[in-house]
């Protein structure tokens, strides 16, 4: 009769404790294998710029589910963690901290300068990417390694504005803004731009974000004849400003910078916005790319409506060019990735071909004018090349 011999466990010789201990670590690091890469939203969930922050928030959960249906990246599933800074500083910082904490790889947002600015310092802090849609030119001209910017800086949209004033015989130019480091920034280098090619800026007027009656600044410059009013601010004051214009019988033109770019300034301006004039990169429906087009259809599948605004589409594509920088190099370790980013040349972006430079700027991205319809929609109008 033979001896009985167990079978031997691989484990044996450590002894039953040592061999517990193994069999937790190979549970720890089977569980650490399946941790989530995190990606970070940092946006006006809530409060006067909401429809803007729920568009980055959907279309960064859209192009997630989309990625990880191919298998993830570089092996892990991705999971978006939103924090809603209300488009403000205070709650900006404490977005940075949250997400921080979540250990998120790379933040998208916020919509707002202010708030861009105030989280900005400590995603450096912790060598965290930061890619936004702000185009305050403070936001990279400390050259911050971990900041990126998703559409152009106010210098380059000032620079358009100014020789689109010139096109149009525009010579005495009453410009409106709000206290905000955007809309303030974009006002003072279109007004420093408009100088340069010999206009006249009669005023520059500042009104509280938010406050709902701006017939008093309007009045003033009504009295000053002006040939054009230009507002730097948001389109919740901008709708209102446009409304109250034609209750005052002003007929200056109405030209708004980038922030009033979205379905709801028709809205508020309600039968005064024919006509209204805005200054962007083109909008979703006139982009003319297929990978756009497409998006821009899934994302009406998914969510029953069209994005609020092409801010939804710059930050996709900041989220776009991150993820396929981070399959080129193949990590998504910060000193792996970041220079990868400021290296990136000629990324096929839904809003167009893009750059990154070594400050994180984006190079690409020409600008239009366009109307506003009765309805609505966008007619682009300037230059010439853009509306054949």
């Amino acid at each position: 009769m033979s001896a009985f011999r167990p079978t031997a466990s691989p484990f044996a010789p450590f002894g039953p404790i040592a061999t517990l201990g193994v069999l937790a670590l190979a549970a720890a690091s089977s569980a650490w294998a399946a941790e989530p890469l995190i990606v970070g939203v940092q946006a006006p969930i809530t409060g006067q710029y909401a429809n803007e922050g729920q568009g980055i928030a959907d279309a960064v959960k859209l192009l997630v589910k989309q990625q990880n249906a191919k298998g993830g990246l570089l092996g892990q599933m991705l999971e978006v963690k939103v924090c809603d800074d209300q488009g403000q500083a205070a709650p900006a910082a404490i977005c940075a901290r949250q997400l921080i904490n979540d250990k998120a790889f790379a933040i998208i947002g916020s919509y707002t300068s202010g708030a861009a600015l105030a989280a900005q310092s400590l995603y450096a802090r912790a060598n965290v990417i930061q890619t936004s849609d702000g185009t305050s030119d403070e936001l990279t001209a400390k050259g911050v390694k971990t900041f990126f910017r998703n559409a152009p800086p106010n210098s380059a949209e000032a620079i358009f504005t100014a020789q689109y004033f010139k096109d149009k015989g525009y010579k005495k130019i009453a410009i409106v803004t709000d206290h905000s480091s955007f809309a303030t920034g974009l006002a003072d280098a279109v007004a420093a731009e408009v100088k340069k090619t010999g206009a006249e800026v009669l005023d520059k007027a500042f009104i509280e974000a938010g406050s709902q009656n701006y017939t008093p600044v309007l009045t003033k410059l009504k009295g000053l004849n002006p040939d054009v009013l230009y507002f730097s601010g948001y389109y919740n004051d901008g709708g209102l400003i446009k409304a109250q214009m034609a209750q005052l019988g002003m007929n200056a033109p109405f030209v708004g910078g980038d922030a009033n770019q979205n379905v709801a300034f028709a809205k508020i301006a309600g039968k005064a916005v024919t006509g209204t004039t805005i200054i962007n990169v083109p909008a979703p429906a006139d982009l003319p790319y297929p990978a756009a087009k497409q998006f821009l259809a899934e994302y009406k599948t998914a969510y029953g409506h069209e994005p609020p605004s092409i801010f939804t589409l710059t930050n996709a594509d900041g989220l776009r060019a991150i993820i396929a920088t981070a399959e080129k190099v193949k990590s998504v370790k910060p000193d792996v990735l970041i220079p990868a980013l400021h290296q990136l040349k000629n990324f096929q972006g839904l809003t167009g071909e893009f750059s990154w430079d070594d400050k994180g700027e984006r190079i690409g991205s020409p600008f239009v004018a366009f109307t506003v319809n009765a309805d609505g929609s966008y007619t682009i109008v300037y230059p010439a090349s853009a509306t054949k």
